[in-house]
């Protein structure tokens, strides 16, 4: 059973709590237009004032396409960053923007949260997420995505693998070639469940409890990918 964020409310903790995203920290953005397209993109912390606001760096333009349009006041922002010096936990808040301002920088004002959330990566949090890896199976390599992934397992859509959706327990090898600097990162698991799917086979996997420091510091770069 997963454990429910700690919820932290008098603005004192609060403080405290941002606080320990240290200026310049890599976030993400979760935003959402009126029309529900969702977009996710990485951002710099830069610092807030007590009770009145928080500041990010405006996204990289590039990246942001025609999302940029939405970014406006009253437009909701759920950021997520990774707590320096605390292995695994994440700081997390929902907020509003404020107002953007292009000097000094393109710096989104996001209004001060009303709480803020710590999260355990060790125990509490499943994160979406889009991570190409290699899953191998028996003596097979079959191209996937990782589509979720929690300290204890996550889910794989793999392409063209319907043949596979008989292989419950059985074990399997999941390869991360290359993702946000970590490389040829091997994770043991075993099949829970598997689905057909449209456009393939969704499995559900369970870590072994030997590749739960690699699952954490794949966790870690989930949080603040962009994707």
């Amino acid at each position: 059973m997963a454990e429910n964020p700690i919820k932290v409310e008098t603005v004192g903790r609060l403080s405290r709590n941002l606080a320990l995203l240290h200026p310049g920290a890599t976030v993400t953005l979760d935003m959402s237009t009126p029309a529900g397209q969702r977009g996710k993109f990485r951002s710099q912390f830069i610092g807030y004032m007590p009770k009145n606001y928080v500041l990010v760096q405006y996204p990289d333009s590039s990246k942001l396409g025609k999302f940029s349009q939405y970014i406006a006041q009253g437009m909701g922002v759920t950021v997520r960053g990774l707590i320096e010096g605390h292995e695994g936990a994440v700081v997390a808040f929902v907020s509003n923007v404020k107002q953007t301002i292009q000097i000094p920088s393109r710096i989104i004002v996001l209004e001060f949260p009303r709480e803020v959330s710590l999260q355990n990566l060790r125990s509490s949090i499943r994160i979406e997420t889009y991570i190409k890896a290699k899953v191998k199976i028996k003596d097979e390599y079959w191209v996937s995505v990782i589509s979720d992934i929690s300290v204890s397992g996550c889910q794989l859509l793999i392409n063209n693998g319907e043949k596979l959706a008989l292989t419950d327990d059985k074990p399997v090898e999941v390869i991360i070639e290359d993702f946000q600097g970590l490389k040829n990162l091997k994770l043991e698991a075993d099949i829970c469940n598997s689905k057909i799917q449209a456009d393939g086979v969704m499995l559900g996997v369970k870590f072994s409890d030997s590749s739960k420091i690699e699952v954490t510091k794949l966790l870690q770069q989930a949080v603040i990918s962009p994707h």
